[in-house]
């Protein structure tokens, strides 16, 4: 991110968003609702008039109505590329034939890791045969998916004085095109095969999140909550929606995704707006948030892990205390839970997973929101630690494990930590199964590829998983 005033005070924020949001949020005990509109199945959420999604305040529990009865998991199946952040459109990934043995494959290092306002944020992507990535000094690689090894370079960092850091972007693979977005205000088409670069834009602002696409185009949001429409093959820029500006929001890329005709967008103002793909015109929104007196974390009401479209429905959860599924063509809610999350929901048949800010895994009805279980992943490990160099008296630990995830994949349900590990629970239960220690804190949730699982952790190591 460049180094006006501006744009430090934004990753002051952003940072500190992180570094104390997922520290010791509590649970929220207090709601501020918004405006309701017309309620009704048939009701849309319009530019105008927002439909408030939380009526009331409710303590999060595993539902009595729901103990000791079963739910379908779809069985596993093999997914041979991941082309874009959330997948590929038009798929429901929900359980994977990957990473069967649970066991490190290799480790390569991408590039820079994550240092003061360069972070590693870039989820991976993968046409099968070659995987994707981005480092935190926007240093793109391909590397092959067996062997690990690296087959192209390309460096995006600009060779001007004023832009030595940046954060924001990440990827998206279309043929042989591999779209580009970085914290230095660029989109860049490059050649996938080759990395040779075929066009490139300026934007006004840093890119927040990675790129998405469809036939047409290729859309990209900045930090300012601004989305951008570029044509594919030249670059032009075609249409711009500027949803509310936020600058508070975690350090994560979320980006949107594309059902049909309409882009489903999440920013970090909490709202998540239904757009034309032709022409920018919004078709439905709702804000994911409530507010609360005692907790000033709530504020932030990001948007950070990805919307997800299955069956008919968009599930999405914001950091200020909202999950929800909603009705795809007219964005009414179907059900809310009160959970704040910085991940990404993963629907799969009868339920939906979520792992929340206060370190729990739940498992949720998909019909009605109720709660199957609730799992903490952090039981076990220790609650006080050593000041530092190991001296002094035993404080509790302030700072929460972060955990990112789930996947399900080959039965077992798969997040990864900043502690460095990746741990495998059972989708039935929420248990504890196995552990994997990889290199370095992660972030950025596990991607599928044929049988592997790939992670890229902080300190810009990419890790297969078979």
């Amino acid at each position: 991110m460049m180094h006006s005033k501006a744009y430090i005070k934004t990753a002051s924020v952003m940072a500190l968003a992180l570094a104390v949001g997922l520290s010791g949020c509590s649970t929220i005990s207090r709601l501020n609702p918004l405006k309701k509109g017309d309620e009704g199945p048939e009701a849309v959420a319009t530019q105008g008039e927002r439909i408030s999604i939380v009526a009331f305040d409710q303590k999060m529990a595993p539902s009595e109505s729901l103990a000791g009865i079963d739910f379908y998991v779809p069985e596993p199946k093999t997914v041979a590329s991941w082309p874009k952040a959330g997948g590929p459109d038009g798929v429901e990934i929900d359980h994977v034939d990957a990473a069967k043995d649970f066991k490190v494959a290799w480790t390569k290092s991408i590039g820079e890791k994550s240092k003061g306002l360069s972070q590693v944020l870039a989820p991976p992507v993968s046409d099968g045969k070659l995987i994707y990535v981005m480092d935190g000094n926007a240093h793109v690689s391909a590397f092959d998916v067996n062997s690990g090894e690296r087959v192209w370079e390309q460096n995006l960092n600009p060779d001007i004085k004023r832009d030595k850091d940046a954060f924001g972007g990440g990827l998206a693979l279309n043929g042989d095109k591999l779209f580009v977005t970085s914290g230095y205000r660029l989109v860049v088409a490059l050649n996938a095969q080759t990395g040779a670069r075929e066009w490139e834009k300026t934007l006004d602002s840093p890119a927040h999140a990675a790129p998405i696409y469809n036939a047409k185009y290729v859309f990209v949001t900045d930090v300012d909550n601004q989305l951008m429409a570029f044509d594919v093959t030249t670059g032009d820029p075609m249409w711009t929606y500027q949803a509310i500006v936020e600058p508070a929001r975690i350090l994560k890329s979320s980006s949107p995704v594309i059902g049909g005709n309409v882009l489903y967008a999440p920013f970090s103002s909490g709202e998540l707006i239904a757009l034309d793909t032709n022409t920018g015109s919004p078709v439905w929104q709702q804000v994911l948030a409530r507010t609360s007196r005692t907790n000033a974390l709530s504020e932030i009401r990001d948007i950070s892990g990805h919307p997800v479209i299955y069956r008919n429905e968009v599930f999405a959860a914001s950091h200020s205390g909202v999950f929800a599924a909603m009705d795809l063509k007219t964005g009414q809610p179907r059900w809310t839970v009160n959970a704040d999350s910085i991940n990404t929901p993963l629907p799969a048949g009868d339920v939906v997973y979520l792992a929340t800010v206060q370190g729990e895994l739940m498992a949720v009805n998909r019909d009605s929101g109720q709660v199957y279980w609730l799992a903490d992943l952090n039981e076990g490990e220790p609650k006080t630690k050593k000041s530092f160099f190991g001296l002094g008296k035993e404080k509790k630990i302030g700072i929460r494990t972060v955990w990112t995830g789930p996947i399900l994949a080959s039965g077992r349900l798969i997040l990864v930590n900043s502690e460095g590990k990746a741990v495998a629970f059972d989708p039935k239960t929420g248990k504890k199964t196995e552990e994997l220690k990889i290199e370095g804190a992660a972030f950025i949730a596990p991607i599928p590829v044929g049988d592997k699982l790939f992670v890229v952790t902080n300190d810009a190591k990419l890790v297969a998983i078979q």
